[in-house]
């Protein structure tokens, strides 16, 4: 087995701080840009560095390469831009406040006013003077105008004319020109960096140099005028996106080296406890339980820390096979610990716990105060409690375990990697095993989850029913309202979900109280309301009078997203699903369809939702395998948000942008497997430069990843 790898010998560590030191340095650095500057360009690069900066890629990039005649432009489509060469004819100053100023102009072909309604940055030509002009033009009384002209230069001048323009993102306070000139300070440090992606690859693609790239994105008016700029700009952006991916697959590599040559703990166990839950649970474990059983219990027996990600779909049976884990651990002497991101998942849990597992589990939160919460810090200390449940409580600086050898961590996205890290830095090379009810799509399973082993859930128990899902119009709702009449004077309990409003969880309370109040008002007496505002006693009971049937109808946010099982509700109605994400529709979803009624889930959409909207619900009503869904909404979306906002990508990346993005991490992780097996201490040239990569990602810290500890 290859040696982990080792630090970079000093000369060379020195040496790479020296090339890049430059990029790292903060952006004060640049000439012209002072404090108040590098703050507004902060906000933008999501950094402080040069570096962060150089990755702030355009948003797109304005062509005005063409250069037209005046005749032209009346023959332009609306928003197009107009490039030419004109001479001044004539300049009007505004009259009164209100009046635009003119600069009259004209070719050969026809007469084009420049109107400014903002004069400040009004240039002040002689009449006579020729001018290079660029802009979006419009009509006035049969006249060509271009109002506020984006570009106004000197003909003679005509070379610093911005021929392809790149448009950054801005805030306010910021113009474009700080940005331009901010970039063309940080492009001149890049500094001359070897070569550190597989030479036949970089041949075989046509892709430019690292350092190239990156003036190609930014500065594309280096671009020669007689080549097709987008094709140029296209295999920059790709091999950008190769550099950062090959960094996180070698970051990824790195870390699974390391955590093979680190010591841990066997917990082999003996089945004793875990068949005894098994005839409490009484049902058969479904083959795919089976499986992932079985390879949690080998990785438990190891000598080797267990970092495993167990993802199933909505419904599979994740907590019965984080049972059997967490009773294996107690069997062979230490304890186990499982925390939650909510208190009403928390709560879910320790119930469950409670009933199947045959010792001590004990329940710990924010809200256990005084005298019970002495008594639950001290069974964990002394090691009476065998299984501790609850939320991010258990991580605080008060609390000691006994003897902690396995750490459950479910519905990781909520937590950050520090909070995971400090959970299980509360026992000896505790075993890590992570759960997700969100189906992952394998490329961001490849990115988010590459240090660690995957064990996956792909059936459901039998005796389930598929739910069925359907599309309405909100033009539908009294027809609906009228369906939902029907179910419940039939005895169903339905669920109806509020819409998503991003950011303000207020609002979105309100929109529930809102919605709340007309439903009490047709249906009075049976209707409930849970959303996050409300304080978590007040939630948990609306919870538990809905699950004991004495409110019939539960209105609620996303809330209930994770965490509420209630096998007696059958039909889930969501506002506006046009909204949400589908993995976190199909996670609603999966609130109906416990028990063995017929469920059905309503998706009401606004009727001014995009086709491409109502395509991707389409997908939920087509099919219930969340794997699937995950796998296709990527493909659609390509990792951007629902809206479409967002350029497509890959969370928490910054280059890793544009279509065949999956072919191009496969290629990184082939590649980075190669490198690491047959030079796993990256010595060697190559070596060198993949160090230097790391490092210019931020990816040189493997044991950020090693969350066991």
């Amino acid at each position: 087995m290859p040696s982990e790898p080792s630090p970079p010998p000093a000369a060379a560590r020195s040496e790479s701080e020296h090339v890049l030191a430059p990029l790292f340095a903060p952006l004060t650095s640049l000439p012209g840009i002072g404090p108040r500057h590098a703050s507004l360009l902060e906000k933008i690069a999501g950094g402080r560095r040069v570096l962060d900066l150089l990755f702030t890629l355009p948003e797109r990039v304005v062509d005005r390469r063409i250069l037209r005649t005046v005749a032209d432009g009346h023959n332009l489509a609306p928003g197009e831009i107009l490039t030419a060469h004109v001479r001044v004819v004539a300049l009007r100053k505004a009259g009164r406040p209100g009046q635009p100023s003119i600069i009259r102009t004209e070719d050969d072909t026809g007469k084009l006013d420049l109107v400014f309604f903002q004069t400040r940055n009004m240039p002040n030509p002689s009449v006579g003077a020729e001018l290079l002009v660029s802009g979006k033009t419009g009509s006035f009384q049969g006249e060509l105008t271009m109002p506020q002209p984006d570009h106004v230069v000197s003909w003679a001048k005509r070379d610093s004319f911005p021929s392809l323009e790149p448009v950054w993102p801005l805030t306010a306070g910021l113009f474009p020109y700080t940005v331009r000139k901010a970039m063309r300070a940080a492009l001149a440090l890049l500094p001359d960096l070897p070569e550190w992606l597989d030479p036949a690859l970089v041949t075989q693609r046509r892709w430019p140099s690292f350092t190239q790239a990156l003036r190609l994105m930014q500065s594309p008016e280096i671009i020669p005028p007689e080549i097709a700029w987008e094709p140029v700009r296209n295999r920059a952006l790709s091999r950008l996106a190769a550099d950062e991916l090959l960094a996180d697959q070698l970051c990824f590599g790195l870390a699974r080296l390391k955590a093979r040559e680190r010591h841990g703990r066997s917990f082999p166990g003996t089945g004793e406890l875990q068949a005894e839950m098994l005839r409490r649970f009484g049902h058969k474990p479904t083959h795919a339980q089976t499986i992932a059983i079985a390879e949690i219990a080998a990785d438990l027996s190891a000598s080797t820390p267990m970092m495993r990600l167990l993802q199933g779909d909505v419904g599979a049976g994740k907590t019965f096979v984080a049972m059997n884990a967490m009773l294996q651990t107690v069997e062979s002497g230490a304890q186990a610990a499982l925390m939650a991101p909510t208190e009403i998942l928390a709560r879910q849990h320790f119930e469950t716990l409670s009933r199947l597992c045959p010792t001590e589990c004990v329940y710990l939160s924010g809200t256990i105060k005084g005298a019970a919460r002495r008594k639950v810090l001290a069974a964990i200390a002394d090691g009476t409690a065998k299984i501790v449940v609850g939320t991010h409580a258990l991580f605080q600086d008060g609390v000691t375990f006994h003897d902690l050898g396995l750490a459950v961590i479910d519905e990781q996205h909520r937590f950050g990697v520090r909070q995971r890290m400090t959970l299980s830095a509360k026992g000896e090379a505790t075993d890590i095993l992570v759960m997700t009810a969100t189906p992952i799509p394998r490329t961001l399973q490849l990115m988010e989850w590459g240090e660690m082993s995957v064990s996956r859930l792909d059936s459901k128990p039998p005796g389930r029913q598929p739910i069925r899902t359907t599309l309405h119009s909100m033009d539908s709702l009294d027809s609906v309202l009228a369906g939902i009449s029907r179910a419940l004077r039939d005895g169903v309990q339905v669920f109806w979900v509020c819409p998503l409003i991003e950011n303000s969880e207020t609002q979105a309370a309100a929109a529930a109280e809102e919605r709340w109040a007309s439903l009490e008002q047709r249906f009075e007496g049976i209707v409930g309301l849970a959303h996050g505002k409300q304080d978590i006693t007040v939630r948990q009971e609306a919870l538990d009078t809905f699950r004991l049937g004495k409110t019939r109808l539960l209105v609620a946010t996303t809330v209930i997203e994770v965490g509420v099982d209630i096998p007696a509700a059958s039909v889930m109605v969501i506002e506006q699903a046009e909204r949400f994400g589908l993995a976190q529709l199909h996670q609603l979803r999966g609130r109906v369809g416990r028990g063995s009624k017929q469920s059905f889930c309503l998706l009401l959409h606004d009727r001014a939702a995009t086709p491409t909207a109502v395509r991707r619900l389409s997908l939920l009503r087509d099919t219930n395998d969340g794997f699937l869904i995950a796998d296709e909404d990527y493909r659609i979306r390509g990792g951007g948000d629902i809206a479409g906002d967002r350029q497509s990508g890959l969370p928490g990346f910054r280059l890793a942008q544009g279509a065949r993005l999956s072919l191009l991490l496969t290629a990184m992780q082939q590649d980075s497997e190669r490198e690491i097996a047959r030079n796993p201490r990256l010595n060697a040239p190559r070596g060198h430069a993949l160090r230097l990569l790391l490092e210019i990602f931020d990816r040189n810290d493997t044991d950020r990843l090693l969350i066991s500890g």
